[in-house]
């Protein structure tokens, strides 16, 4: 079978999502499609991230990241309240080990100034107001427009949202190949033409870019993130609790996040993953990947590309979980390690690597023309920032 529209958008996650909500609102009498491999919305990273909504001060001026998380952290505030949605409004504070860490501190505090975000360091007194259980070294970072969500919940009310303005979903329709720069098909048959098609594929952006020779200096390689649970019935904290991170890579390190619900779970891990959607066990395994991937990793690990190996060693230590919640631990004043005996659903992160250079991407990658548009690097915050990114490719990709 054969259909046209005007926009055919490839993946149902929060961006392709996200995309068609702000084509719709721009031209309203245009055709959209969206094809999803999955049986419904949010499958995959936007249905298995943490729900943080982050303010967007860990990233420099110049970057993607640093223009739209503020702006895509207020939308999606506002668009949760204005349909009801849950939202925990929990604020956030990054936390010093040791005096080493003051001067990052600060520096974050001047990239969230020069990006606009409300922030400001506080001192210990100040901060046991804000989270009584959190520990740090003289001052801490605080930031007030920090909150969580739920992103199965947002996703679906955006699906629903897309189809009473007459959007078309089609579910089960996976990427098969491109047949010319406007028309692609799908592995049941099928064939979408658009006078746009637009790749928000997630873990395999990358590959469906290639056919339309695009992510020609990129590849994805996924890290698993897995968050683990407190179960207890009481709750030793309110407030996202943060380390200092390395801001030399796109990881933020373990942490305490208060969901939604006012559940603490500690994590992510960023444990190098061996095929796309190597979530459990060898569900999902593709030889292929497995190859590839390991190719990669090999060459990270001789050349110790962003300290890799160390990266590597780390992140298997995770697997312990006496290891785990011993380094969440350090954060704060108090916690019963027992009570975290719940592991989370895990996710992948869909992380751009550049293929020349051996470094991982910070920032948010698009690449297109005329006929196609790639989302290749959508990574966090891509979930808070996916209303002002969508209007961003809109500007810049669409509008002529």
């Amino acid at each position: 079978m054969k259909f046209q529209s005007d926009y055919v958008i490839i993946g149902a996650g929060i961006i392709g999502l996200a995309i068609a909500r702000e084509l719709k609102r721009r031209f309203s009498g245009s055709t959209i499609t969206i094809l999803e491999k999955e049986s419904d919305v949010a499958f995959h990273s936007s249905g298995r991230n943490s729900g943080v909504l982050h303010a967007g001060f860990y990233y420099t001026a110049d970057s993607l990241k640093a223009k739209l998380t503020k702006d895509g952290n207020r939308l999606l505030r506002e668009y949760c309240y204005e349909n009801n949605l849950k939202i925990n409004e929990c604020q956030k504070v990054v936390v010093a080990k040791d005096e080493s860490e003051i001067d990052l501190l600060t520096e974050l505090e001047n990239r969230g100034k020069i990006n606009g975000v409300n922030v400001s360091l506080i001192d210990e007194k100040e901060l046991a107001e804000i989270e009584p259980n959190a520990k740090t070294c003289k001052y801490a970072l605080l930031s007030p427009t920090t909150a969580t969500v739920d992103p199965i919940e947002v996703s679906g009310c955006l699906k629903s949202e897309l189809q009473e303005e007459g959007i078309n979903f089609s579910f089960n329709e996976k990427y098969l190949r491109k047949m010319d720069d406007n028309t692609i098909e799908t592995t049941s048959g099928s064939r979408y033409r658009g006078e746009r098609i637009i790749n928000a594929a997630g873990l395999y952006a990358d590959r469906i870019a290639k056919d339309f020779s695009f992510s020609t200096d990129y590849t994805i390689i996924p890290f698993k993130g897995i968050y683990l649970r407190y179960t207890k019935s009481d709750k030793p904290l309110r407030t996202n609790i943060y380390p200092v991170p390395d801001l030399n890579n796109p990881f933020l390190g373990i942490h305490f996040t208060v969901t939604v619900d006012d559940t603490i779970e500690i994590g992510p891990t960023a444990i190098p993953a061996f095929w796309r959607e190597n979530y459990r066990g060898f569900s999902q395994f593709k030889f292929d990947e497995l190859i590839q991937i390991l190719g990669y990793e090999s060459k990270l690990f001789l050349t110790n590309a962003f300290n890799f190996r160390r990266l590597t060693v780390e992140e298997v230590k995770k697997y312990n979980r006496k290891y785990f919640i011993g380094r969440a631990a350090r954060l704060v004043k108090q916690i019963d390690p027992a009570g975290f005996s719940e592991w989370g659903r895990p996710g992948i992160r869909a992380q751009l690597l550049n293929t020349n250079t051996l470094e991982l991407v910070q920032d948010f990658i698009v690449e297109g023309n005329k006929s196609s548009i790639h989302i290749l690097n959508a990574v966090s915050p891509a979930f808070t920032s996916s209303f002002s990114f969508a209007a961003w490719v809109v500007d810049n990709y669409i509008i002529e």
